[in-house]
């Protein structure tokens, strides 16, 4: 009853800014609190462990919160969410406030009940590789997250198995490209940490790269499903 109450009088604004912080802040903290542990065990739990922890956390805050917000938990997604017209500009505001918020807390969370080994689980690219094949592959991580959100927005759910697919592209560019680019795919991700622990200089790979790889998909399905909705109004102009 106290729920019922509390959420009529509640805006949607106000409810998506709510389930947005609360599903980012789940992120953060099984995403850097999964590098946290690692580290604390020398990284004998090692890509597996660190991979696995935020599939299972994006999972679950979609099927949490898809129907409020449409579970982004990542400005890059809502960035490209906005380009496919899903939501307007001023919602993009509120997602991005909360999103922010959500994160911050998850490090600081991280920070006192985690550890702080490993920078806070900050987000680190592999110099070792040349810069553009670093950005390319963020790039690419990310694009294919937004391309297997896509899908799930344009077939509905996926019927049921979107937030096991959502994540499971989430783990699996984690699994294999973070050796590469640290597969972030999410600037909120990689900023809360870089903030709370200090460690800085990566940060504009991750505001970059991460928006770049969404847009690149975004823009495109916008198009599709523009000419989608032209077809239906061809096919209903016909048949009237």
């Amino acid at each position: 009853m106290l729920k019922k109450i509390v959420s009529d009088k509640l805006t949607s604004n106000q409810k998506e800014f709510i389930a947005e912080v609360i599903g980012t802040f789940i992120v953060v903290v099984l995403a850097t609190g999964a590098v946290v542990i690692d580290a604390k065990y020398n990284g004998i739990l090692g890509i597996p462990f660190i991979a696995i922890l935020p599939s299972i956390g994006v999972a679950v805050g979609v099927y949490i919160f898809g129907k409020i917000s449409m579970a982004h938990f990542n400005p890059a997604v809502t960035l490209g969410i906005l380009i496919t017209r899903h939501i307007t500009k001023l919602q993009l505001f509120y997602y991005f406030s909360a999103e922010i918020v959500g994160a911050l807390l998850g490090s600081l969370f991280v920070m006192y009940i985690v550890g702080k080994e490993a920078n806070l689980g900050a987000n680190s690219p592999n110099y070792a590789f040349p810069l553009p094949i670093i950005f390319g592959v963020e790039v690419f991580a990310s694009a294919l997250l937004m391309a297997v959100i896509a899908v799930v927005v344009y077939t509905k759910g996926l019927r049921g198995f979107g937030g096991l697919v959502i994540g499971g592209i989430v783990g699996l560019d984690i699994f294999f490209l973070a050796f590469l680019s640290g597969a972030s795919m999410n600037p909120v991700r990689s900023l809360a940490p870089a903030l709370t622990s200090g460690v800085l200089n990566n940060l504009w790979l991750y505001w970059s790269a991460t928006f770049v790889g969404t847009s690149v998909v975004a823009f495109p399905v916008r198009k599709k499903l523009a000419n989608k909705r032209v077809k239906e109004i061809d096919s209903k102009g016909s048949n009237g």
